[in-house]
């Protein structure tokens, strides 16, 4: 554990040294003879994690396109004419307008079908009517013929016995001939009304599906379902919606009408310091449109999964912060800087970091004192973007030079003296 624990102290001393060269190396130049100097003062010291964000609404209200796509068998839709971004509207104001072209065909080919249905059922009408007239007439006659065969088996009652006989079975068989007439009567009614009923059920069904197309294309112009400010819905990839982009049955929003009194700024933090930041933490905001305007913060929200985001390898961890405060000016997508102050130490010892030089490996400051200038080791804990802590080699007061003073190359660096002197800087550092 030992071993790792000095390794550990020995990288991070690396990397730090690596970043104030190379904070050297890109922000630092000679002024022509002329020493800027900063004095090494004792404040409170913030560990801050900076990174760019987005504003947006904690709570909004979707502009969703319509909601029976699917059941109409439309998969895509193109947004064919949408209103500009930040537009305020009221409810039932226009916002934006799809392409009909898709449903105008289907809704063409559904008439042709709902005429075509029409017709078949007035056809099976029809041909129902005439079979049931046909049937009623076919048993009225053979009713008659039955009264007549009774008549005539009445008036045989004087003729030989076999002429009785054919009229009883005449009149037998006539009575069969009735019996047997309505039952198939019955039959075709039960047949006449299957036939009619899925006539109508089919009709039903295309009209059905005409009433669905069209209430579907009624909402194909879309309007704000109150009042608000438009903001364009971002699509899967991170780029806004905009005329010529599509919806779906699953992603039906076109816009949104954000509530501006509660904001949030989703940021992303590299893999190496998302271990600094926790919920809850402070976070000063500023904004990209508004350099004068810093808003608080805090974090709320630190995803434990990192993902990879454009065209790079690294991962990120998205945080998630909300504001604490808020101006008229602010509008959701505006570019945030975000200022994460995962620690504080208070009460030491703090140096400009562009005083930082390092030489070999060895960190140092240009000191001044009167009118001489030595190169001193010094010893760094923390830092930011713009200061480090002091933790040995200067005291309270002592003026540091900002830039390479001339003949700087000739000067060696004084190193500290002993573990011991280190550590009594610590101390005065701590204290």
């Amino acid at each position: 554990m030992k071993s790792i624990s000095k390794y550990r102290y020995w990288f991070l001393g690396a990397g730090l040294a690596l970043g104030i060269a190379l904070y050297q190396f890109v922000f630092k130049t000679d002024v022509s003879g002329v020493e800027l100097e900063a004095e090494v003062r004792r404040g409170t010291f913030e560990s801050v994690v900076f990174s760019a964000g987005e504003l947006l609404a904690k709570n909004s209200e979707n502009i969703n396109g319509p909601d029976g796509l699917r059941q109409i068998g439309i998969w895509q839709v193109k947004i064919q004419d949408l209103i500009p971004e930040g537009t305020v509207v009221e409810a039932g104001d226009y916002v934006a307008a799809l392409d009909q072209s898709e449903i105008s065909g289907k809704i063409k080919d559904t008439g042709a079908e709902l005429e075509k249905a029409e017709s078949q059922f007035l056809q099976v009408k029809l041909d129902t009517t005439l079979n049931m007239r046909s049937s009623r007439d076919e048993l009225l006659n053979l009713e008659f013929q039955l009264q007549q065969k009774e008549i005539t088996l009445e008036q045989s009652r004087f003729e030989p016995p076999a002429i009785i006989r054919q009229a009883e079975l005449d009149l037998e068989k006539g009575r069969r001939d009735l019996k047997q007439a309505k039952e198939n009567y019955q039959v075709k009614q039960q047949q006449a009304a299957a036939k009619m009923a899925e006539a109508q059920a089919t009709l039903q069904q295309v009209r059905n599906k005409m009433e669905m197309l069209q209430k579907v294309g009624s909402t194909f112009t879309i309007t704000a379902p109150k009042a608000g400010m438009v903001i364009y819905m971002r699509e899967w990839g991170g780029s806004k919606k905009k005329v010529g982009s599509t919806i779906s049955p699953w992603d039906p929003a076109v816009a949104t009408l954000p509530d501006l009194r509660e904001m949030l700024s989703k940021t992303y933090v590299n893999e190496v310091d998302i271990r600094k930041v926790q919920s809850g933490q402070l976070v000063r905001i500023g904004l990209d449109a508004f350099p004068d305007l810093q808003l608080q913060g805090k974090v709320t929200q630190v995803a434990n999964v990192g993902e990879q985001r454009g065209n790079t390898d690294a991962k990120v961890f998205e945080v998630v912060i909300e504001l604490l405060e808020t101006d008229s000016t602010v509008r959701p997508g505006m570019t945030t800087g975000n200022r994460i102050v995962t620690s504080t130490l208070a009460d030491t010892l703090i140096v400009p970091l562009e005083a930082i030089f390092v030489e070999e490996g060895v960190q140092f400051v240009y000191l001044k004192t009167g009118l001489s200038i030595e190169k001193v080791q010094v010893k760094i804990g923390e830092s930011n973007e713009n200061e480090a802590v002091l933790v040995a080699g200067l005291r309270e007061g002592d003026k540091v030079l900002l830039n390479k003073p001339a003949g700087a190359e000739n000067k060696k660096i004084k190193l500290l003296a002993t573990p011991s002197l280190a550590n009594e800087q610590a101390g005065k550092t701590a204290q």
